[in-house]
């Protein structure tokens, strides 16, 4: 039986205490560069999920890698009784790539100052990781009655390709009561949040070719088509790009609006376009309401254009019409939307305007919503606040997991997003930083978490 005046009277000293090897593995972890983007990188990779498997059977985890066609996964398990229930913690060690002409120091090198750690995946996903592991030790070592089963992720940023393949795999030893995932972002320092959905993601490429070769603008310009060009027109076509609105007949039949409710709550959550384009480092921005703002992040698709390739690309100007242009693009989609229909909209709609222009699928995942009432739901916010001094708010996230849909359909439990990263934090971009203040206070968080839903009714 747990004595919880001791599971709290304790818990400050344990995590103060448990500081020096929490920057120790996080500084371990991420100088090992698991770009899963990048196929060089296997052997980083390898020696990432080996790395975490020590550290789970430090904590007293049964632990393994388990294959997949891709890279690994590595799994944990804390056992404390078949008769008590199970929560599956979820996170990822693979990370964006990092160019480091763009940082100010090398992105692959931790640095620590003053509380605050700087490298590639320190907020993403190193950082909750951890924090979230050296929780479920204390609660261990309190014999909290919860089991604990651990996923990280080694290809969450290629939009987890082989992940079904490891549930599928797995379902015995991966039985849950409840999902626990540590991926998310608070909007704003001074307020919690607790998103209860994600947008999905469908990835594209347009390509067009006119020609064999580069031609000779002066010999051949007028009369040579320009792949670039006529691929630009089609792109203007599909959205505008001064208000993000999509053009594509059928693109917004699905998308379900957010609610009154649910768009108080954005704004609850304390945030700013101020803050919202210093943190990102953005001059200005379509539009100024912070509603409206909220409301495209949070409820709303998207059609974006990531890059455009083709034609000379390098000093100066050289005169020719290139043969061949490429343009990146992805929409990030809402309920209840269909990535197969948002992609079939496009690639017809794009045969009408340009018959000769390819439109290929790359990914695609959907979107996920759950809950922001409810048991869970009710933990969660009480632990968020027990730790950090604060109601939070309930967001929906921007971003896209693909593990999370997959881990709905198959493991078919409750799922809350418990995340640790801030604006400032650099999620995915240049400089990315953690600190200590976020993570002592997720470790709190999590143990709170822990002893809440370890007392829920069966």
């Amino acid at each position: 039986m747990v004595d919880e005046g001791k599971l709290y009277e304790r818990l400050d000293s344990y995590v103060s205490g448990s500081r020096e090897e929490f920057e120790t593995k996080l500084a371990q972890l991420v100088e090992i560069p698991t770009v899963s983007m990048e196929p060089e990188r296997a052997p980083d990779i390898r020696r990432a999920a080996e790395t975490a498997r020590q550290y789970l059977e430090s904590i007293g985890a049964r632990a393994e890698v388990i294959e997949t066609p891709g890279n690994p996964v590595v799994w944990g398990r804390i056992e404390s009784g078949a008769s008590n229930p199970t929560l599956t913690v979820y996170n990822h060690l693979d990370v964006q790539p990092a160019d480091p002409e763009e940082w100010h120091k090398a992105p692959f090198t931790f640095f620590k100052e003053d509380g605050r750690y700087e490298g590639r995946g320190t907020t993403d996903d190193k950082g909750p990781a951890l924090s979230a592991m050296s929780a479920a030790y204390y609660a261990a070592q309190n014999q909290l009655p919860l089991n604990i089963n651990f996923i990280w992720e080694l290809e969450e940023e290629i939009g987890s390709p082989n992940f079904e393949h490891f549930i599928k795999n797995n379902l015995d030893r991966l039985k849950s009561d409840s999902i626990l995932v540590s991926d998310t972002i608070w909007i704003s320092r001074t307020r919690p949040a607790i998103p209860y959905g994600l947008r999905g993601a469908m990835m594209l490429i347009m390509t067009l070719q006119t020609g064999e070769k580069d031609v000779h603008s002066g010999l051949t310009g007028g009369p040579a088509r320009n792949p670039i060009g006529e691929l630009c027109k089609v792109i203007s076509k599909c959205y505008d790009a001064d208000t993000g609105h999509v053009k594509i007949k059928g693109f917004y039949d699905d998308v379900k609006p957010a609610t009154k409710k649910e768009v108080k709550s954005f704004l609850d959550s304390g945030f700013t376009t101020k803050k919202f384009k210093a943190a990102h480092e953005l001059k200005s921005l379509r539009f100024n309401d912070a509603e409206r703002v909220l409301k495209a992040i949070m409820a709303e698709p998207t059609f974006e254009v990531h890059g455009i390739t083709g034609g000379y690309q390098g000093p100066g100007v050289k005169t020719i019409v290139p043969y061949h242009a490429e343009a990146k693009i992805s929409c990030r989609l809402v309920p209840d939307q269909n990535p197969k229909r948002v992609f079939k909209l496009i690639r017809d709609f794009v045969r009408k305007q340009n018959p000769d222009v390819v439109v290929e699928f790359e990914s695609a995942l959907g979107p996920y919503t759950g809950e922001f009432s409810g048991e869970y739901a009710d933990a969660a916010a009480e632990a968020m606040k027990y730790a950090f001094g604060r109601q939070p708010a309930f967001t929906r996230e921007g971003g896209s997991i693909g593990a999370v849909v997959t881990m709905r359909d198959y493991l078919k439990a409750p799922i809350v997003f418990l995340g640790l990263s801030l604006p400032e934090h650099g999620y995915h971009a240049k400089n990315e930083n953690f600190d200590w203040a976020m993570a002592s206070g997720g470790m709190k968080m999590f143990v709170r978490y822990f002893d809440n839903i370890s007392r829920l009714p069966r």
